[in-house]
């Protein structure tokens, strides 16, 4: 028995209209979450083993919400917008890097004697960037701080890891690095398998919220695509037993017509037995605690 918690950025429940993708495609994964259409106007869903539901991203705090304080407080159910007094991103503030350091989700996993796993790998590049930068994501930073390894090439090749863009191709085209294609059945049965192996397993999916920045359809069609088909097998093919947990940070990919993120609220969907731990969660600082709930 697992949760498996996968966080895509930058999507938000936006209008049905030609600017959001989400209506311009029909995208199968999404709408068997959403239990219909993917749009801010859907009714939520809440059943013994199934919640779509509309979650706040704005925090109380104005201004548009950013990556680096919306995922930390996702990642360590504290309000981070509200403790630096604005929205921050792509990477985290100063004054809110000791809750990734303190109190995330993998801390609080181990503390219950668990094992969480971060399934994203890096390449080479990335570590020596970020080390001579001193500068990491959120979810580098937690991982880095629950003393887990941070997975690479070996990782890859093990089939023990993902790449960012699921399918491992743009480390063979853009970087030289010699590892396999894959296809997204088989990244999907990747993640179903090392889920097994863990408690709490964590796949961050970034490329959505990059396709919302570049106002581009055809960029927004090729990232859903792909993490469409490999959503789908793990909505089939995950086990009964396994709670599938999935949300957002912000808005953005939603609404094509600006190049800023958005207000809108975010969704999550929730999928597994015994999930009433979610019934009440509404805005991204309950998702920790639901999770950790559903553990017990």
């Amino acid at each position: 028995m697992a949760v498996i918690f996968i966080f895509i950025d930058g999507v938000g429940l936006g209008e049905a209209s030609e600017v959001n993708p989400f209506f311009k495609q029909n995208y199968e994964s999404f709408n068997i979450l959403s239990g219909g259409e993917f749009n801010a106007t859907a009714d939520s869903v809440k059943t013994s083993d199934h919640i779509f539901k509309p979650i706040d991203a704005n925090l109380d705090v104005e201004g548009l919400p950013q990556s680096g304080t919306g995922q930390t407080t996702l990642f360590t159910g504290e309000n981070a917008s509200k403790v630096i007094g604005k929205h921050f991103g792509p990477f985290p503030h100063s004054g809110i890097k000791h809750l990734l350091r303190e109190q995330s989700i993998f801390h609080a996993v181990k503390e219950m004697g668990k094992e969480p796993y971060f399934l994203n790998a890096y390449p080479p590049i990335f570590f020596e960037h970020s080390k001579r930068r001193n500068r990491w994501s959120c979810t580098t930073l937690m991982t880095k701080s629950a003393g887990m390894k941070l997975n690479s090439t070996e990782e890859i090749l093990n089939e023990t890891a993902l790449t960012a863009e699921i399918i491992q191709n743009a480390w063979r085209e853009r970087l030289g690095i010699d590892i396999p294609k894959i296809d997204t059945q088989e990244a999907g049965q990747r993640l179903l398998n090392m889920a097994q192996e863990y408690d709490l397993l964590l796949y961050e999916y970034y490329l959505t919220d990059k396709a919302g920045h570049s106002q581009k359809q055809e960029n927004a069609e090729l990232v859903l695509n792909t993490l469409n088909e490999f959503l789908l097998h793990i909505i089939k093919q995950k086990r009964s037993s396994d709670t599938l947990v999935i949300t957002s940070d912000h808005g953005n990919l939603e609404d094509l017509s600006t190049k800023t993120h958005t207000r809108n609220k975010v969704p999550l969907f929730v999928m597994g037995e015994g999930i009433d731990h979610f019934y009440e969660v509404e805005s991204l600082i309950g998702v920790k605690d639901g999770i950790l709930s559903k553990m017990v």
